[in-house]
């Protein structure tokens, strides 16, 4: 453990500690010597004018009042840490297809930088960390800057919005509630003023948009989530029912260590098969995953969307049959 390392160890043992801390509990946590201890308490203290207080025979600490309120200056973290946060940066940018990636490069330059101080000026291998999207679709960089903005300064918004489903085109006005990331894509959850209803909007499907006078509506957290994130999926709404799915035995050792839902109720069965239980409202995304699993999977109940599930694979074995 260099200094550096040595020092947020330190801080964070202060900042916890209710009583003063024995010197030979420093040394054995810091890994080093007694006079080492010495010279980081100095440093602490005298470079970075945190509030140490104490000696050997009682302990040392943080000032009760001033140590509530010390922080160390700048970012100080751990080089696994700044290791865990590249990455993380990597996947916000890459996810995005690039997207976020000017936003976060001078975060990004700050990180390299600090780490630089723990590898001696080594250059990161950041192709060691790897960022495969999903389904990603296309998105507009000056839409999602407008929305994201208009959702965190709560403005009202304007914007054209084509329904993957039918193509049509509408004008919608509506107060924005949150940016939602899910399965590689963004979504916007709104309140649309002209249908008074809460609503979802893929951003990829938003054009024309403008930011409106005027404060948006905040609906409630509570009801956002038992609107928009009490069913199965992105496009929920409120629950219709629950789904009981069966994997087989060799499916089940994927499935059970899943998260479907935030309400899934999960069991093994007695021959090795899982049994997942989770609320959906529109079954149609539910439906597609639970067909990813293909003969390792089985609809239980509900009878009509077992029925569903039974239409979909007879329609996709039809068109093979042909």
């Amino acid at each position: 453990m260099d200094r550096y390392e040595r020092i947020i160890a330190l801080h964070r043992t202060f900042k916890a500690a209710r009583q003063p801390v024995p010197l030979r509990r420093l040394q054995d946590e810091l890994g080093c010597s007694r006079a080492t201890v010495y010279r980081d308490l100095a440093y602490l203290r005298d470079a970075l004018m945190a509030p140490v207080e104490g000696d050997a025979e009682a302990g040392f600490r943080y000032t009760r009042d001033e140590g509530e309120r010390f922080e160390l200056p700048g970012l100080w973290l751990t080089s696994e840490e700044l290791h865990a946060l590249i990455a993380a940066q990597q996947l916000l940018a890459r996810s995005g297809g690039g997207m976020l990636a000017s936003a976060l490069a001078p975060l990004q330059q700050r990180v390299e930088r600090l780490l630089a101080l723990h590898t001696g000026g080594r250059a990161l291998p950041l192709q060691r960390v790897r960022v495969l999207t999903h389904h990603g679709r296309r998105m507009d960089e000056h839409v999602f800057r407008i929305v994201a903005s208009a959702v965190l300064e709560r403005r009202r918004l304007a914007f054209d919005y084509r329904a993957r489903s039918t193509g049509d085109l509408t004008r919608r006005t509506l107060s924005p509630q949150r940016l939602t990331h899910y399965r590689d894509n963004w979504y916007l959850d709104a309140w649309d003023e002209e249908r008074a209803a809460l609503r979802s909007f893929s951003l990829d499907r938003i054009s024309g948009v403008r930011v409106l006078d005027g404060l948006a509506r905040d609906v409630p957290e509570a009801e956002l989530d038992a609107h928009l994130a009490a069913s199965y999926g992105i496009f929920s709404g409120s629950p219709k029912g629950w789904a009981t799915i069966r994997f087989s035995a060799k499916a089940a050792r994927w499935v059970a260590d899943e998260r479907w839902h935030s309400q899934q109720q999960g069991r093994f069965l007695p021959d090795g098969r899982y049994e997942l239980k989770v609320p959906y409202s529109v079954p149609r995304e539910l439906l597609m995953d639970v067909l990813q699993y293909g003969a390792d999977a089985e609809i239980v109940e509900p009878l009509a969307l077992r029925e569903q599930m039974k239409a979909m694979l007879q329609l996709a074995l039809s068109s093979y049959e042909a």
